[in-house]
């Protein structure tokens, strides 16, 4: 069985590595430093950390501060709130200015479960996609996650990474290469292109598995970097397949569904592509499991959408 990990865990780990070979990075967290795991860094460095309350907006804003002034503040809650209630101050003090704030914010996608629909934020992809100087990352592992974390902040500018609640698979070793604004072809193919983020990137390539077994022969490719997106890697795996398939932990609404077709439309590549995604509806209670398989995030919902673009048409 794989290793399983919680890329949020990777990210209180990174966070406090980071610390000790930079002093100006500083934490901020809104109240909820035990379950975003800057509460890792808070025990190695309790001055630098500090706990704005249930208050985003003046957390973000204090973080602003912080960055005018030379440092490299990370600020972390729930994604819910650091990218929905939050959103207006991410956008007029951070991105306007292109102050060098670093958002990492935890238990985004359905896989924050028992929390239920208000908790499942499935838009935040989207809503950062659209903010103009903001780099988004979504790691696909723990692996990933401390790569990022760590070379986040060498990203002048603001920058968020998506990070969850559950274990999930850890697909990379140690000797993982991250290099931000490039996608990762883990295993090219000759039938269809998988492109995923996140953890859909570990069931992408268990379907590349079963497909495998029936014949068909796929692509998988990781884009953690959703923005700036890796255009070149998208539109060369892409080139001659039967079909593309996405697979997102977010709506299907302005995520990795949306970037991808965009940019297969815009260089005229007449290829066929369909979502793995939630559907442009809420979450809702249930375990990550239970609602993963509602949904089709599984690497049987992925092979479903490769055998329907293999066969002829």
């Amino acid at each position: 069985m794989a290793e399983m990990k919680a890329t949020r865990d990777a990210y209180g780990e990174a966070l406090t590595e980071l610390g000790r070979i930079n002093d100006k990075v500083v934490v901020f967290d809104a109240d909820l430093s035990g379950s975003t795991k800057t509460s890792v860094f808070k025990k190695e460095f309790p001055q630098r950390h500090f706990n704005a309350g249930i208050a985003e907006n003046n957390m973000t804003n204090m973080a602003a501060g912080m960055a005018a002034c030379g440092k490299i503040p990370f600020i972390s809650t729930f994604a819910v709130f650091g990218t929905g209630r939050n959103y207006d101050a991410l956008r007029s003090s951070v991105c306007y200015p292109k102050l060098n704030v670093k958002c990492v914010m935890s238990h985004a996608g359905l896989t924050v479960g028992e929390d239920g629909a208000t908790h499942e934020m499935l838009e935040d992809v989207a809503l950062m996609n659209a903010l103009p100087n903001m780099t988004v990352i979504v790691p696909a592992d723990a692996t990933e996650t401390r790569k990022a974390v760590l070379a986040c902040a060498d990203i002048p500018g603001p920058v968020y990474i998506r990070v969850g609640r559950a274990k999930t698979e850890i697909i990379y070793g140690d000797d993982y290469d991250f290099v931000p604004g490039k996608a990762h072809v883990i295993r090219h193919g000759s039938d269809i292109a998988i492109f995923a983020m996140g953890i859909m990137v570990a069931k992408a390539l268990q379907a590349a598995d079963i497909l495998k077994q029936e014949g068909i022969d796929c692509s998988v490719v990781n884009v953690s970097t959703i923005k700036p997106l890796d255009r070149e890697a998208i539109l060369a795996e892409a080139e001659g397949k039967k079909g593309v398939i996405t697979c997102e932990e977010h709506s299907v609404m302005g995520g990795l569904n949306s970037v991808v077709c965009q940019t297969l439309s815009s260089a005229g590549l007449g290829v066929r592509c369909v979502p793995v995604a939630v559907m442009d509806v809420f979450g809702e209670s249930g375990t990550a499991d239970e609602l993963l398989e509602k949904h089709g995030l599984t690497a049987d919902g992925i092979a479903v959408k490769a055998r329907e673009l293999y066969k002829p048409h």
